[in-house]
C-alpha cells in the first residue's frame, strides 16, 4: 500500500510541477546525449570532423522533416526565422569542432571542457531573456565549474588541439541554447528541434564538399544511429527548456560528466582519473543542491497560490 501511495505521489509530482517536469527531461537529455558522444567516440577520426557532422544532422532532418511538416505553424515570423538560421550557424560550426574534440581527447574531457557554457548561458539568460540569477542558481552553476577546473587541472598539462576545438565550440553552443529558449516562447519542441537539423546541414555543406570522404555502410549506418539519439536528445532538451528556466535545467546537464566516465572506463578503457571523481562529486552536489532548492520553491509557490484561492 504504501508503495502504491508512493507511486502515486510521484505521478501527482510530475503531473503537478512543470519545475519537476523540466528536471526529468533534462536527466533524460544527459543520458541521450552522452550516447551519442559514444557513438562518435567509437568512430573516431575516420571521417572529417566538417562531415561527420553534416552526415548527423542531414540524417536527423530526414528523421524529423515528416513530424516537422505535420506540425509546421503556416506562419513564421521575421523575427523566428532570423533566430532559426543564426542558431543553425552558431551550432553548426559548434558541432563541427565538437566532432573534432571527440576524435582527439578523452570522452570526461570533451564533457568536462564543454561546461564553459554554462557561464555564457547564465549570462545570455540574464541579458536577452530576463530571467533572474537567484543566489542558489549562481552558486551551483559556480561549483560545477569549480568541479570542471578540478578535472581540468589547468597549468598542469599542455594544451592540445582537441582541447581548443571544445573551448571554441562552448560559447556556440551556450548562444544555441539560449536561442532555443527564446524560440520556445512561439515554437513547438517539433519545430525548434527540425529546424536546428535543417540549420546546421546548411551551415555545414561548404566545409563536407571540401573535404568530403565516402563513408563506409558502418561508417553510415553508427552516424544514423546518432542521428536518432541526437535528434531525440534535442527533443528532450527542449521539452526541458520549456518546462523550467534555462539557468535551473543547465546545472542539470553536468549530469554528463558521470555518465561519460563511466562509459569510457567500460567501454574505451579510459583510465580511471581520481581527479574526475572528486571534480565529479563537487558538480553532482552543486546539481542536487539547486534542483532540491527549485523544486522546494515551486511547491511553496503553489501551495500559496492554492492558499489565496
Amino acid at each position: 500500500m504504501i508503495r502504491k501511495g508512493t507511486q502515486v505521489t510521484i505521478s501527482e509530482s510530475l503531473k503537478n510541477s512543470t519545475t519537476l517536469q523540466g528536471i526529468s527531461w533534462m536527466i533524460l537529455t544527459t543520458f541521450l546525449f552522452v550516447a551519442m558522444n559514444g557513438i562518435v567516440r567509437y568512430l573516431g577520426g575516420a571521417l572529417p570532423a566538417a562531415e561527420s557532422a553534416f552526415l548527423r544532422y542531414f540524417l536527423g532532418t530526414l528523421i524529423i522533416l515528416p513530424m516537422v511538416i505535420k506540425n509546421w505553424p503556416g506562419y513564421v515570423s521575421r523575427k523566428d526565422t532570423g533566430l532559426f538560421l543564426l542558431r543553425g550557424l552558431f551550432h553548426g560550426i559548434g558541432v563541427a569542432l565538437w566532432f573534432y574534440a571527440m576524435a582527439h581527447i578523452p570522452m570526461a574531457e570533451v564533457t568536462a571542457i564543454g561546461y564553459v557554457s554554462p557561464i555564457f548561458i547564465t549570462i545570455g539568460a540574464a541579458l536577452f531573456l530576463g530571467e533572474r540569477l537567484q543566489l542558489p542558481r549562481i552558486l551551483g552553476v559556480l561549483c560545477g565549474i569549480l568541479g570542471t577546473l578540478i578535472i581540468l587541472r589547468p597549468g598542469f598539462q599542455d594544451i592540445n588541439l582537441g582541447q581548443i576545438a571544445q573551448l571554441c565550440a562552448a560559447p556556440l553552443f551556450a548562444a544555441s541554447f539560449v536561442i532555443a529558449k527564446k524560440l520556445t516562447e512561439t515554437q513547438s519542441s517539433t519545430i525548434i528541434v527540425g529546424m536546428l537539423s535543417v540549420g546546421c546541414t546548411i551551415t555545414l555543406i561548404p566545409a563536407t564538399i571540401i573535404q568530403w570522404q565516402t563513408p563506409t555502410l558502418e561508417q553510415f549506418l553508427w552516424l544514423a544511429l546518432a542521428a536518432v539519439v541526437a535528434t531525440l536528445g534535442h527533443y528532450t532538451m527542449t521539452r526541458a527548456l520549456q518546462a523550467a528556466p534555462i539557468t535551473l535545467t543547465q546545472p542539470l546537464n553536468f549530469l554528463q560528466l558521470i555518465w561519460a566516465t563511466i562509459l569510457g572506463i567500460l567501454l574505451f578503457g579510459d583510465p580511471l582519473d581520481p581527479f574526475v571523481l572528486i571534480g565529479g562529486a563537487v558538480i553532482i552536489g552543486s546539481a542536487t543542491y539547486i534542483s532540491h532548492r527549485e523544486l522546494r520553491r515551486s511547491r511553496l509557490e503553489r501551495e500559496r497560490r492554492i492558499a489565496d484561492i
